[in-house]
Order: C-alpha cells, then structure tokens, then sequence
C-alpha cells in the first residue's frame, strides 16, 4: 500500500507539471498572438519583436515552474511584467501572470507569505504605472489591478486553509482507524486469553476428577468390581464432558467472532460439579436464586470448579462448604474447605488458577480473596450482576 500511495503521488505530481507546462506556453503563445494582432486595451505601443518574444517565453517558464518554486515564479513574472511595459510593447495580458503567482504563493505557502507576495506585486504595478506608463503613483490603473491581486491572493489562501483542513481530517481518520485496529487486535488478544483460560479450568478440572475416580477404581477393583466400573462410568462421562467443551472452546477460537463463546459450564451445571469432587460438598444458596449475566454465570462456575480442583491437588481436606449469596446488584461465591494449616497451598500473589480466577472476576468489575482462614483455606468472589457487555 505505501508503494502504491508514492507511485500514485508521484504521478500527480507529473500531471500537475504538465498542466503547469501547458498553462506556461500557452499564456506565452497568447501573449505574443495578441501582441502580433494588437488585440487588447490601449496601452504602448511597440513592435513585438524578438525582446517581446523573449519576454513572453519567460514569463511562460515562470508560470510552468510556480508549484515548485512560487517566489521564483513572483518575482520573476512582475520583473517580465515590468519589462514589458518599460519596453513599450504592446497589450496587457502580461499581468495576469503575476496574478497566477499570487495565488499559487498563498495556496502552496499560506496567507503569511501570500501577504508579502501581494505586497511586492502591488510595488511593482505602482512602479510599472509610474515609470514604465508615465501615470501618476495612485493611478486609476493600479486601483484597478492591486484588487485583483488581492483577491487572487485571498483565493489561494482560501485554498491553502482547505487544503490543510482536509489533510488535518485525513490524518485525524487515519490515526482513528489505526488506533480501531490496535485496540480490536488487544481485543481479540484478551478474548483469546480468556479462553486459553477457560481451557486450563477444564483441563484441570477433567483431569483432577478423573484422578479421583480412577484412584477410586484401582482402590476398590478387586474387592468391589461394581464400584469399580461405576467409577470407569464416572471417567468416561467426565472424559467425554471435558472433550465436548474443549472442543466448544477451540471452536470458537477458530471463528471470527470470539465472543461468541457459550462454553458448557455454568451454575445450571454445579450440581454435576459436585458429585465428581472427590471430596464431601455442602451447598447452600442465600437470597433471590436468579439468573444472572452469562458471563457471571459462567465466572462463578469457573470460581467454585477451579477451588475445588485446588482442594484435590493440593489440601488433606474432607469437606469444602459451597456458598452463593445472591444480592441486589451482585453474587457472591464462597468455597472454604478444613485442610490442615500444614497442607501445601497455591499462593494467593502465585500460581495461574488462582490468579485466574482474580483476573476473570476483575474483568467483569468484580474481586476476589484468597487465603488462610482459622479452620481451612477460603475463597471468596464477589461478581456484579449488572449487564456485562
């Protein structure tokens, strides 16, 4: 795309110095036309010879060279302006060069300098009616063209304003749309992050529960084969629950749109959650049981799946106590287990479930603690129920 930008300025900018060649020479081929037919205003009167000739081709090369050099092409078009009359040739159309560089000085330099410019060519119309015409310092002439010059003046710097107007709009939408970019790619980065996520609950999930009944199988195998296959059952349901979400999640990181994730979790599900912990759960629900924003739904899950996960890896303990309190404009979840002080622990600063957790509940505005307890180790989750968007 940049290539392409620079070959395109590029050939603007020969197009603009052809037309400036072709506007050069052809006022000059006017010029001397006019001159040789002694078309135009009374003025003096001369032969058009090969001075005027001269003349006429210089004024021409002052005009074909005025974008890339508009001072040059001032002063050099009143200096020719002035040549002329002083010379005696005849006809007039000579000043509408300096015209033509009064405009362009202010639409390619500004006002600033467009000022001055109107200021040198005003100078020499006085000159050029006084010296060159014989006429008086405030002629009728030079009431008559120094207007001109300065609307010529006023018009390019009018341009110049538009000019800068546009490239300041141009430049203000392409800095909006880069910034668009750079924040839907930090977007779909934290998308990303968050089912990566989401995959590291299910995979510590499944793997913590399969763990457990498989233990559960090699325990009781030879003594008791019906619990032994009612907990093969038990794998295989949870292999094949764990499967179908990762493959949800991976789905919906393949697609465009990330947010489209509907994993399978959910409080709906905690009661299937509880059977495969491995360890004894008492669940109580405190206040309006309603539905809440999916994605608080779906956090609050993820909370209580993830401690009691952390409880089979790394607590002695027998029993966890599972609390939803659901207020006004918030759920809070409470996991708590009575695992020995002495038990290794995830810390609270450390780890990536439990700072997971954290940040999954900071995302949505919410906060959650981790830590010690007197009987045990506590989790605690506070999530805003209001819409998350």
């Amino acid at each position: 795309p940049a290539a392409r930008a620079t070959t395109i300025r590029r050939g603007g900018e020969r197009t603009m110095a052809r037309a400036d060649i072709a506007l050069g020479g052809g006022l000059a081929a006017l010029v001397i036309g006019l001159s040789l037919l002694g078309v135009g205003p009374d003025g003096p009167d001369g032969p058009p010879d090969w001075g005027a000739v001269a003349l006429a081709v210089a004024l021409g090369v002052a005009v074909a060279v005025r974008r890339r050099h508009p001072w040059v092409s001032l002063l050099a078009a009143n200096a020719v302006t002035f040549a002329w009359f002083d010379l005696g040739y005849h006809g007039r159309l000579v000043t509408v060069a300096p015209l033509i560089a009064c405009y362009t000085l202010a639409a390619h330099r500004g006002w600033r300098e467009g000022v001055g410019g109107v200021l040198v060519t005003a100078a020499v119309t006085v000159l050029s009616v006084r010296v060159a015409m014989g006429g008086e310092w405030l002629d009728d002439k030079v009431f008559n063209a120094v207007p001109l010059e300065a609307a010529a003046t006023a018009l390019g710097a009018a341009v110049h304003s538009h000019r800068a107007f546009r490239a300041g709009a141009r430049e203000r939408a392409e800095q909006i749309a880069q910034a668009r970019t750079e924040q839907a790619k930090a977007q779909a980065a934290e998308e990303r992050l968050e089912i990566a996520r989401e995959l590291h609950d299910v995979f510590g999930h499944t793997m913590a529960a399969i763990s457990v009944q498989a233990g559960v199988a090699v325990h009781v195998m030879g003594r008791r084969p019906e619990q032994a296959a009612e907990a093969l059952q038990a794998i295989k349901r949870i292999s094949d629950d764990g499967l179908a979400e990762v493959q949800v999640l991976l789905g919906v990181m393949r697609s465009e749109n990330v947010r489209a994730l509907t994993a399978t979790g959910g409080l709906a599900q905690l009661d299937k959650l509880l059977d495969v912990a491995g360890v004894d759960v008492e669940l109580s629900v405190a206040g309006d049981d309603r539905a809440v924003p999916v994605a608080v739904d779906l956090a609050a899950f993820r909370v209580v799946q993830e401690s009691l996960t952390n409880v089979r890896r790394h607590s002695d303990a027998s029993e966890v106590w599972v609390a939803l309190t659901y207020r006004e404009d918030s759920l809070e979840v409470v996991v708590r287990d009575n695992g020995s002080p002495g038990a290794p622990r995830p810390s609270p600063v450390g780890g990536h479930g439990i700072e997971g957790m954290r940040a999954r509940a900071e995302a949505l505005g919410g906060e959650l603690t981790a830590g010690r307890v007197s009987d045990g180790f506590e989790v605690r989750c506070r999530l805003p129920t209001r819409e998350v968007r």
